[in-house]
């Protein structure tokens, strides 16, 4: 899956920048990226949504068991890739039907999210048991809301492209090749959101997350930690 963001809507992580600016590489333009992600999955889906935003998937190659989404909803745009062990008490906490899937889940959630502020996010993914990573965009409100498990059984990576966009995409090598070293994993166990401004880890939110350099022989340019009491590793 492909989530692209203009500056408009994201503003390009400092880390990310200062790490492209350390080591210089090759980066491409984000309509780049995405013509190259459509040329390597014939079957993909792409959305435009307003001059801002361009969201991708692909089932492509997928986990039978991790499969990818997508699903919009009252301008709530959602990919999601996954899948959640507690669907079942989640659709009766938030009065889905029986036939809703995770992505429906994850809109209704944001929702509630939105329209309860201020409803703290990292409750909201903190009730979330499984594997997944996903991509929440709310157009009525130009809002981002980005997040992973706290294990990264599905990988998320961000970087910047050439013209300044912030892209999230769960193939590596897709954006290293767009991104150069302004590229890293998105940490697990975290969350992003437009609204805060800020990455935060919903298991202990108020423990800063801290990017370090990552080193030469790395294709990122930076990694993301969580700090509190014993340093852990957010990323692989």
């Amino acid at each position: 899956m492909l989530g692209i963001f203009s500056s408009s809507i994201v503003s390009p992580p400092d880390e990310l920048v200062a790490a492209g600016s350390r080591t210089p590489s090759p980066k491409v333009t984000a309509d780049k990226l995405l013509e190259r992600f459509l040329d390597a999955n014939c079957s993909a889906i792409s959305v435009k949504v307003g001059d801002d935003v361009q969201l991708a998937y692909s089932h492509r190659n997928q986990s039978v068991l991790l499969p990818r989404s997508f699903a919009v909803k009252d301008e709530i745009f959602c990919l999601f890739e996954g899948a959640l062990d507690n669907l079942g008490s989640l659709k009766q906490q938030y009065g889905l039907a029986k036939s809703a899937n995770e992505v429906l889940l994850m809109i209704e959630a944001y929702k509630t999210l939105r329209d309860r502020a201020p409803y703290p996010p990292n409750h909201v993914v903190g009730h979330l048991e499984g594997n997944f990573a996903f991509i929440v965009f709310d157009k009525s409100t130009s809002t981002l809301f980005v997040a992973t498990d706290p294990k990264a059984k599905v990988p998320l990576y961000w970087g910047i492209t050439a013209d300044g966009y912030v892209a999230f995409a769960d193939d590596a090598d897709l954006l290293k090749g767009a991104c150069g070293k302004s590229l890293a994993s998105f940490p697990q166990g975290c969350f992003f959101s437009t609204a805060i401004g800020e990455i935060r880890c919903y298991e202990n939110p108020k423990n800063k997350i801290k990017a370090v350099p990552a080193q030469e022989e790395e294709i990122w340019g930076a990694k993301f930690m969580v700090e509190g009491p014993s340093i852990v590793a957010a990323t692989k």
